[in-house]
C-alpha cells in the first residue's frame, strides 16, 4: 500500500541550504552558484573577466573531498584516511613527485587535526577580519564551485605573474558571504 505525504498535513514548513525537504539539480545549481561568484569577484573586486566562461570541461574539477591548500594554491583530493589521491596547482594536475615535494608523502599531515571538523575549517575562515587558517575543505555543494573558481583564479594569477604565496581568500569570503547573506532570503528565519 503506498503512503502519500501532503505538505497540508504540516503546520511548519522548514527550509534550509542542505537538502531539506527539497532535491536539487546539482548541474544547474553548481552553475548557478559559480556564476554568482564570479559575477562577484569580477564586479567587485577587479578579477578577470575571463572567470565568468566555464566550459563543460571545468566541471570535472568539482569534487567533494577537496581541500586547497590557500597560500600554495594547491588542490588535494584526500581519501577517507586522508592519503592524498591526487593534486592539482590551480587546475593543472600535480605529478606524484610534485605532491610528495610539496607534501612529504601521500598521508596529508594535516588531515587529523581537520578530520572531524572539517566544514568548520573552512567557517573559521569567514570571518574577513580574522582569516587565519592555511586550508579550506570544500564538503558540501553550497560552496563547491568556488573551488573551480579559485582554482581558475590561481591560473590566472600565475599567468600574470607567478607566486610563491597566494591571497585572494578574502575576497573569495566575500563572495560567499555576499551570495549567502541572509537578508538576501525571504521568509522568517528562527535560528
Amino acid at each position: 500500500m503506498a503512503q502519500f505525504f501532503s505538505l497540508a498535513d504540516c503546520e511548519v514548513i522548514g527550509f534550509d541550504l542542505d537538502h531539506t525537504l527539497c532535491r536539487y539539480n546539482l548541474v544547474e545549481s553548481a552553475r548557478l552558484i559559480y556564476d554568482s561568484f564570479a559575477q562577484y569577484m569580477v564586479k567587485e573586486r577587479g578579477y578577470d573577466k575571463e572567470l565568468l566562461d566555464v566550459i563543460p570541461e571545468n566541471w570535472d574539477f568539482c569534487c567533494k573531498g577537496l581541500v586547497l591548500d590557500l597560500e600554495e594554491g594547491n588542490f588535494l583530493k584526500l581519501a577517507e584516511d586522508g592519503t592524498i589521491l591526487r593534486a592539482s596547482h590551480g587546475t593543472k594536475h600535480m605529478t606524484s613527485g610534485e605532491i610528495l615535494e610539496k607534501y612529504g608523502r601521500r598521508e596529508w599531515k594535516h588531515f587529523k587535526t581537520m578530520s572531524g571538523m572539517v566544514s568548520r575549517s573552512g567557517i573559521a575562515c569567514m570571518d574577513t577580519a580574522h582569516i587565519t587558517a592555511k586550508y579550506y575543505a570544500y564538503d558540501n555543494y553550497f560552496d563547491l564551485p568556488g573551488a573551480l573558481l579559485c582554482a581558475r583564479i590561481v591560473d590566472d594569477l600565475d599567468k600574470r605573474s607567478p607566486r610563491r604565496k597566494y591571497d585572494f581568500w578574502k575576497d573569495m569570503v566575500a563572495a560567499i558571504q555576499y551570495n549567502y547573506k541572509t537578508s538576501a532570503f525571504k521568509g522568517t528565519f528562527i535560528g
